[in-house]
């Protein structure tokens, strides 16, 4: 395995990391309130969002694609949080329990990515970043259907391993847009 590769992802998780940090510093723990249906959706928004730019539209908000990427990385883990606590109707936790809860769940997903970068053998490589964006939408039409039979399914696996493809999807194409350089 490419220890390249775990180092890269760490790299990036810290920089998703330093982003929420401040936005729970300004915001508080505010998304505590958002059931994981309305997680969903935030992230359906910023995959659709970086689909439209792909595809060459104008850009006018601003923002790019790398913005959008590191939103669904901590929306995912959010979504992770609050599948595991449930939603609430107030801001329950501290900031610390904020962070402690969001860097348990980034390294789960680390610890996941590790073991599927090993059986893929560095597949993520050879893709091309518009491939990301895609299996990211899919993830999100697989977990709304999933949220739409109440989580009973037959023979799928369940919406947190949807939401960790999506964290990992978007973590590979923040690596191969360079942020884990900066």
């Amino acid at each position: 395995m490419n220890n390249n590769t775990n180092t890269q992802f760490e790299k990036v998780l810290a920089v998703c990391r330093d982003l929420f940090s401040k936005k729970l510093y300004d915001y508080g723990a505010s998304w505590r309130i958002m059931r994981p249906e309305s997680l969903t959706d935030q992230i359906f928004i910023k995959a659709k969002r970086i689909r439209t730019l792909e595809t060459g539209a104008e850009n006018m908000v601003g923002e790019g694609i790398t913005s959008e990427l590191i939103g669904i990385v901590n929306y995912g883990i959010i979504s992770l949080v609050q599948l595991e606590l449930g939603y609430s109707d107030s801001c329950d936790i501290t900031p610390d329990e904020a962070m402690a809860l969001y860097d348990r769940k980034a390294k789960e997903a680390l610890e996941l990515m590790k073991k599927k970068n090993h059986d893929y053998n560095e597949a993520w490589r050879g893709m091309r970043t518009t491939s990301y964006t895609d299996l990211i939408l899919t993830k999100i039409w697989r977990t709304k259907q999933i949220e739409e039979l109440k989580g009973e399914t037959i023979v799928s696996e369940g919406i947190d391993a949807n939401y960790m493809d999506m964290i990992n999807y978007a973590v590979f194409g923040l690596i191969k847009n360079g942020v884990d350089q900066e």
